[in-house]
């Protein structure tokens, strides 16, 4: 449903003002969709561009030390070796029960089609709008994948806040809602604002699906005093999908490591895992089993190591998979190689997989969505159909 202008303002102001200035949110807010269905989708869009040759350390290619002369590290060194060639950061050590169980996976050498200024902005916005060039699409595209999925008419939308994310935001109505977020109001209070805006249908429709979920929230956290860290919007995200959402998307951030970063990535990679951990466990074991989590970046890292420890903006990257609905514990993609003549422009990694084929498998698995809508309108520009490698994951 489309709302005039006046109707948005004097919605949200309400909502921030009158009732739940708490639900501001501090931390990236979780974005849902509700719709029929038993699977499952999570995006986790990794801001700051993640280094994918530090996560997942290519130690078998001969050149890979002599780029990264602190950075690199070998089994001997603490490394986790995958598959003889790959091996784990030690700081993402908890994520190796999943590796082993196959609902992980690691997809290398991937990017959006950005290949410009390598701005952190120009490539976040490629990467939530799926679009082919830099402020081609103005929705994004899992909201723009909506329109191709049954919805749910019981469930509609709820935005608490202004701060929805660009994939998820369009024309196709979806949730918002922060870790933090809590009505707080009294059953007379509640009552009162029912009475008193009972003749506006728009705002008697968002105060009721807020009070949903806050609900939902209360019941999840319970005694817990919510937070904005991750483990709080991860279990957000995981106990809102075990209801009636089958979409949810989020954020992880702090991964610029342009100086120091052997200490900023660990850290952040314990993030990433916790969101990973934390969405399983809130899940639970059903659940999950028909859940695919999808964390992807807005570019890759330089080969080459800094002079102050880190790594600068570069192109080829790598996106995670996980999940009970994929047959993972693989490195996947199609490894380019480090070698003399190799590199992009003789300074990052090659890609060689469109980060947006490997979305679009996940939505035509998860949710059927057709070869052509996914390549007219959710990716515009994109290749894909069937035969596609990533379908077989």
């Amino acid at each position: 449903m489309a709302f005039s202008q006046d109707i948005l303002i004097s919605r949200r102001s309400f909502l921030a003002t009158a009732c739940c200035a708490a639900a501001l949110p501090v931390f990236s807010p979780v974005s849902f969709a509700a719709m029929p269905g038993d699977n499952r989708f999570v995006t986790i869009v990794l801001r700051g561009a993640m280094d994918g040759l530090d996560l997942v350390q290519p130690y078998g290619d001969a050149a890979f030390a002599g780029f990264r002369p602190t950075l690199a590290l070998t089994p001997d060194t603490g490394l986790i070796d995958l598959d003889g060639h790959f091996g784990l950061n030690p700081a993402a050590q908890s994520l190796m029960p999943l590796f082993q169980a196959k609902e992980l996976a690691f997809v290398h050498a991937v990017s959006t089609p950005y290949r410009d200024q390598r701005s952190h902005f120009d490539g976040q916005d490629m990467l939530e709008s799926g679009a082919e060039h830099v402020h081609a699409e103005r929705t994004g595209w899992l909201n723009r994948a909506l329109s191709s999925i049954p919805r749910s008419q019981d469930r509609k939308a709820i935005d608490i806040n202004t701060s929805m994310e660009l994939i998820l935001s369009g024309p196709n109505e979806a949730d918002v809602w922060a870790s933090t977020s809590d009505m707080t109001m009294a059953a007379d209070d509640v009552a009162f604002f029912k009475r008193l805006y009972a003749n506006d249908a728009d705002f008697s429709r968002v105060l009721a699906e807020a009070l949903r979920t806050d609900m939902s929230a209360e019941q999840l956290f319970q005694d817990e005093k919510r937070g904005q860290g991750i483990r709080d919007v991860a279990k957000l995200a995981g106990g809102l999908l075990r209801e009636d959402y089958r979409i949810a998307s989020f954020s992880v951030d702090g991964w610029d490591t342009h100086a120091g970063q052997k200490g900023q990535f660990a850290r952040t990679v314990k993030d990433l895992t916790i969101a990973l951990t934390t969405l399983k466990d809130a899940l639970g074991p059903d659940v999950w089993k028909k859940t695919v989590v999808l964390a992807m970046t807005e570019f890759g890292r330089t080969v080459r190591e800094n002079g102050t420890g880190g790594t600068d903006h570069g192109t080829g990257g790598a996106a995670i998979l996980a999940g009970g609905g994929i047959d993972g514990g693989r490195v996947l993609g199609n490894w380019p190689g480090l070698a003399d003549g190799k590199l992009l422009d003789d300074r990052d990694l090659m890609p060689t997989g469109d980060v947006r084929e490997l979305a679009a498998a996940m939505l035509y698995r998860q949710f059927d969505v057709g070869s052509e809508a996914l390549t007219n309108g959710v990716f515009p520009g994109l290749s894909f159909d069937r035969s596609s490698a990533y379908l077989k994951v």
